[in-house]
């Protein structure tokens, strides 16, 4: 195996100190042209790659940001990701986009990573509903916020969308268009994100005059298509089947979509559908799916950007702030059955 060229490598080939070519990479405006040129010919020559780990070690502040989400083969958080990363490009910063698959014990190991490497801050979407993840990660003095989730219980910054006014939003809809029975395919109930929603879809039938018992609840134990479609089924097999299903989540209500198309349910005539999150495929589907729009991008960029002012405060006294953004009804054809 090849070792690796270090600083004095270089140092030697060019003829100067260590000191030099610390100042070339550095702070070049310091060195004369000559000696720079001969010294970033010996790099060039070399290939020498300077140790970002250990610049950082010794100024002890790193130029990586950690983003922990629950599952990125959700395109929302693909562009909570998203957001997040042209806000610290800005500045000069990196992400390291990780994914906790809504496990706390993933979650744990990833935030001991980002301590180990002494990330700059940590954006997180909480997995551990109790909250012990949290306050281990809290002792090593990182700053961080937290991203889909409001801080309650806690000091730090947070950026999230009003769960309890969009699922007001998506029942108030199905309950406009005539329904009163539907279903929730909720989602894991330890989250937040999901009672949050099934707190507004009750809210919503209650302003109608409609009693909880108006909601039919199948629970999922992920967020994915595959858990939409298994909802699907137990929907199929109630005796007295809803008219309308609201869903944590775009993935679930896909995952519903195919199970209705597989069974000749026809959507929306039959079974009016509404998912959450606005993701690309939403529009895409082959019954385009009313959604409750979330602004996922604007969300990562505004929690970098709390993130940021916090780590780039200066020892001046940090104003945590909870940012809770307005979530919007988005109207397509699969809500649109007339009764």
């Amino acid at each position: 195996m090849a070792q690796s060229v270090g600083i004095k490598d270089v140092a030697r080939v060019a003829g100067v100190s260590v000191g030099t070519v610390s100042n070339v990479i550095n702070r070049p405006d310091t060195v004369a042209a000559e000696t720079r040129a001969r010294v970033l010919s010996a790099i060039d020559r070399l290939g020498y790659v300077r140790s970002e780990s250990a610049r950082q070690l010794r100024a002890g502040r790193s130029r990586i940001m950690g983003l922990l989400v629950l599952d990125m083969g959700n395109p929302f958080f693909v562009d909570v990701a998203r957001g997040a990363e042209r806000a610290a490009r800005q500045t000069g910063l990196g992400v390291m986009v990780c994914n906790s698959a809504q496990d706390a014990g993933e979650e744990a190991e990833y935030l001991s990573l980002f301590a180990e490497q002494r990330v700059r801050g940590v954006l997180l979407t909480p997995a551990d509903a109790t909250g012990r993840n949290i306050a281990a990660f809290r002792r090593h003095g990182i700053p961080f916020v937290l991203v889909d989730r409001v801080a309650e219980g806690t000091t730090e910054c947070s950026v999230s969308v009003d769960d309890v006014a969009g699922g007001a939003l998506a029942v108030g809809h199905l309950v406009d268009a005539g329904h009163r029975s539907v279903a929730y395919v909720s989602g894991p109930p330890g989250l937040n994100q999901v009672r949050d929603r099934r707190t507004g879809a009750l809210n919503a039938l209650a302003e109608a005059g409609l009693g909880p018992e108006s909601l039919t609840e199948l629970p999922t134990e992920r967020l994915d298509v595959a858990a939409g479609r298994d909802a699907g089924a137990r929907l199929l097999g109630l005796a007295e089947r809803p008219t309308a299903v609201f869903c944590a989540n775009d993935l679930l209500a896909l995952g519903v979509l195919q199970a209705m198309y597989a069974a000749g349910v026809g959507v929306p005539d039959d079974l009016a559908i509404v998912g959450y999150d606005d993701i690309e495929f939403a529009a895409a589907a082959a019954v385009p799916l009313t959604s409750v729009r979330q602004p996922a991008v604007t969300m990562g960029a505004l929690a970098a950007g709390l993130l940021l002012e916090e780590t780039e405060s200066g020892g001046t006294p940090h104003e945590h702030r909870r940012v809770v953004l307005r979530p919007e009804l988005v109207v397509r054809r699969s809500s649109l059955s007339a009764r």
